[in-house]
């Protein structure tokens, strides 16, 4: 269960990562071995859960938790945060903020009736300009959407319309895709950051090639990603 949910159980940024404490060792270690060198991944728990992908929203300047987060918590990630990077505790009533803001280090697309005080928070910790929105008729931007600076992943109902609206607020591409084998919910199911992301086990070889492609990760593997895209669509066009 808990491999297909990675974005619930963790978060991604350029300049952090947080991990639920109390996982299988295995979930961290893809982390550890694939971001140690050049981030910190900050084992954590919020509100004494280990859902904090849900909980928090964050870009490389700053790490919004919510109110319930304990002050011991709140101790040990502003202990473990790169000095640059700010943390701040919010009341919002929409407290798991993973679900109501999606954001990269730029832009944060948010629920449309989060308080004016919190949307000033956000714009102000993590220097973003905010958008009040929706995806495909949903409120919660977080949950139908994986953004970073290069790209976007949006709701797979999302209309042509809406991704050229919410592309140009954003300044960057989007695509409507899925995660884990179908699923529309891309925010718990994909992590992203400028150079990696972390997708939900059952996540198939061309909603990879997808998530490669939009988010400009292919570099050096576009051969291979190419190859494993032309199998599927030949497997997918002779089942």
């Amino acid at each position: 269960m808990e491999n297909n949910d990675i974005g619930v159980f963790s978060k991604l940024t350029n300049s952090y990562s947080l991990v639920a404490i109390g996982g299988s060792e295995n979930f961290y270690s893809v982390f550890e071995s694939e971001l140690a060198d050049s981030i910190p991944v900050i084992h954590t728990s919020i509100a004494g859960t280990r859902i904090i992908g849900r909980l928090t929203a964050g870009n490389r300047h700053g790490l919004l938790v919510p109110n319930s987060t304990s002050d011991q918590e709140l101790q040990h990630i502003r202990n473990s945060l790169p000095d640059t990077v700010a943390i701040q505790r919010i009341e919002e009533r929409l407290s798991a903020l993973g679900n109501v803001i999606a954001c990269n280090d730029y832009c944060a697309l948010v629920h449309p009736d989060i308080d004016r005080e919190t949307e000033e928070i956000i714009a102000d910790v993590l220097k973003v300009e905010v958008f009040r929105q929706t995806i495909a008729g949903n409120v919660l931007v977080g949950s139908f959407c994986s953004l970073s600076n290069q790209g976007g992943l949006v709701h797979p109902k999302t209309t042509i319309e809406d991704q050229d609206e919410l592309s140009s607020l954003l300044q960057i591409p989007l695509v409507a895709g899925t995660v884990n084998r179908g699923s529309d919910l891309i925010g718990g199911g994909l992590v992203v950051n400028d150079w990696s992301a972390f997708a939900g086990l059952d996540t198939t070889s061309t909603e990879l090639s997808v998530i490669e492609s939009i988010f400009k990760l292919q570099d050096t593997r576009q051969s291979n990603i190419v190859n494993e895209m032309r199998d599927s669509l030949i497997d997918s066009m002779t089942h």
